[in-house]
């Protein structure tokens, strides 16, 4: 995401001809997006995207479990 923001943020700048943007060849000025494109490819292959999901999905899920057990009055356990 943060690639992607810096490509738009240099587009901006290049189109607009704001400061030494407007003097960079267009390739140093779309090469974020390129770079954006090669890491969501790379996050896919891996696995990385479906990994941070699962942890995501497994958070909430504890919570749930914590919340419940306050509610019945016992200690909730923490993993190890």
């Amino acid at each position: 995401m943060y690639l992607l923001g810096i490509g738009i943020v240099l587009l901006i700048l290049k189109y607009l001809e704001i400061g030494p943007v407007a003097a960079w060849d267009w390739w140093v000025v779309l090469a974020p997006f390129g770079l954006a494109v090669a890491w969501w490819a790379w996050a896919d292959w891996s696995g990385y995207t479906k990994k941070k999901a699962m942890e995501k999905e497994d958070a909430r899920r504890q919570a749930r479990v914590d919340k419940s057990r306050a509610a019945m009055g016992v200690k909730p356990t923490r993993r190890r």
